[in-house]
């Protein structure tokens, strides 16, 4: 290699990239862009995934002088994890491939990995490719007039058709919220609420619904389920009543338990919602929720279900639009800075914290929702309206406004979290 010192700095270009071939001599690095460049370079050692920094003398035609890397400095090993992220978190043991992933990615395909989107009536593979999502919610209409096999095809053909395997998620909560059990070319019947499973079986019938669920939810090729709810509800006057156990703080502590703890045999993740519980408040499907209950109260019967589940192994968490005046009184709970303090630094949660869908009601008023709700702390945005998502994400980091270290940080996390769930291999 020739020496730095020796050659005129005017002579000499830079190219920032991640090693992708190696030799004794000749290196090729790929940059975020996918841009892939190859230079002569002698004594020198590297390894696959190691970012580099690296000047060289271009290619001269006249002297038919090769490009030659004049100097580099390492500017990450292929498993440097930055040390801010590294914890014992839930998915701790799939960081390093994680971040390989992530490195290799452009600043859009890590904006598209924190989307999970409503299935589109249009071309689901396009966007797909033209956005990078990191996912597809499916609601009961996706369904409908589909036979099982129909439905395994739609769902297999977006998942080969993503670079980046997908979350697949759906609700199906049982009872009321039912997207796919409740067609009967699917199955016989929906399956039962919480409450209905408790009654008739206590926490035992729950267990073992919750397997029977996964299992049919995997059949057809979904992998996320935004379910249990864990909102504690007492009143029948309440608006989540008829989605919740029905019982007090101590039994739904033990209804998170349950299901987390059946969910990890299976191929199916659980999302407890809605954080930090729903109460009694009004629906922000249509409107604004505003909460007022103390910070005590929340404390005492609210929090426990989520914590509970959170010990269990809970890898994700979905937050409400409720405005939670105890915590934050200007914000939905869903945008707010310390709400997701809160459950990061309080609660301890590393796993993934996921937005309720950002098209409700709630949020009418909100402008730039995708990248408010980045900024916030989620690491998952509900859409349906991807593109403005998207945009309103890349603006606020072309801004200043949102970090990309920050952004990065999510996608990290949702890469893992798919290494976790053998969407991903090494391999």
């Amino acid at each position: 290699m020739i020496g730095y010192e020796e050659v005129e700095p005017a002579m000499m270009e830079r190219f920032s990239g991640v090693v992708r071939q190696y030799s004794e001599e000749n290196l090729t690095l790929q940059d975020g862009e996918g841009s892939v460049w190859s230079c002569h370079v002698a004594n020198a050692s590297f390894h696959r995934d190691d970012s580099v920094d690296a000047w060289y003398t271009p290619e001269d035609e006249q002297t038919n002088q090769p490009c030659q890397i004049v100097y580099y400095e390492y500017t990450g090993r292929w498993d440097d994890v930055p040390e801010e992220w590294m914890d014992d978190g839930i998915f701790a043991a799939y960081y390093k491939p994680a971040y390989r992933k992530l490195k290799e990615m452009s600043l859009e395909e890590k904006i598209g990995q924190v989307l999970l989107v409503r299935y589109p009536d249009g071309d689901a593979i396009r966007a797909l490719r033209d956005y990078h999502l990191g996912g597809y919610l499916f609601f009961a209409k996706d369904f409908q007039s589909k036979s099982e096999q129909e439905v395994k095809t739609m769902i297999q053909a977006v998942q080969d058709a993503s670079a980046t395997p997908l979350l697949t998620a759906i609700d199906e909560e049982g009872g009321i919220v039912v997207r796919a059990s409740s067609q009967p070319h699917l199955r016989e019947s929906g399956f039962l609420s919480p409450s209905a499973l408790y009654e008739a079986g206590g926490m035992e019938l729950i267990y073992e619904d919750t397997i029977e669920k996964s299992a049919f939810l995997s059949n057809l090729g979904l992998n996320l389920n935004l379910a249990p709810v864990v909102d504690v509800a007492t009143s029948a006057s309440d608006y989540m009543y008829e989605r919740t156990l029905k019982q007090n703080t101590s039994l739904t502590c033990e209804y998170a338990k349950t299901v987390i703890q059946a969910s990890k045999g299976t191929s199916v993740s659980y999302t407890m919602k809605h954080f930090p519980g729903y109460g009694n408040n009004a629906d922000t499907h249509v409107g604004e929720g505003y909460d007022v209950r103390s910070y005590e109260d929340l404390l005492q019967y609210d929090i426990p279900p989520f914590e509970a589940g959170i010990t269990s192994g809970g890898e994700a968490i979905l937050v409400s639009h409720n405005v939670v005046s105890s915590m934050d009184d200007s914000n939905p709970a869903s945008l707010s800075l310390e709400v997701h303090r809160f459950l990061r630094e309080e609660l301890g949660f590393s796993g993934v914290i996921i937005t309720d869908d950002i098209a409700m009601d709630a949020l009418d008023n909100v402008s730039d929702i995708g990248g408010k709700a980045m900024i916030a702390g989620n690491d998952l945005i509900i859409t349906t309206d991807y593109v403005q998502c998207f945009d309103s994400i890349q603006t606020a980091i072309e801004n200043g406004t949102l970090k990309e270290e920050q952004l990065d940080q999510s996608a990290f996390r949702i890469l893992a979290w798919k290494y976790a769930k053998q969407l991903m291999s090494d391999k």
